[in-house]
């Protein structure tokens, strides 16, 4: 059986950004936004601030390179 997430996002992370998608699974009906945050901690806070705002249970991450 696959899992599907009725609330999740996925964080892109670079060095000076991270994008991130939220997806909204209702029954049938999926909607997404995307938003792009600068890496300061106050655009990080902002980043948790919004995925709380859409009630995002699960997040995934990718982040390539060397920081």
């Amino acid at each position: 059986m696959d899992v599907l997430h009725k609330r999740c996002a996925g964080l892109d992370v670079h060095k000076d950004s991270v994008v991130a998608c939220v997806r909204l699974a209702d029954g049938a009906e999926v909607n997404r936004d995307v938003r792009t945050f600068a890496t300061s901690t106050s655009a990080l806070l902002d980043l948790s601030a919004w995925l709380a705002e859409y009630g995002c249970t699960h997040v995934a991450l990718e982040a390539t390179g060397v920081y």
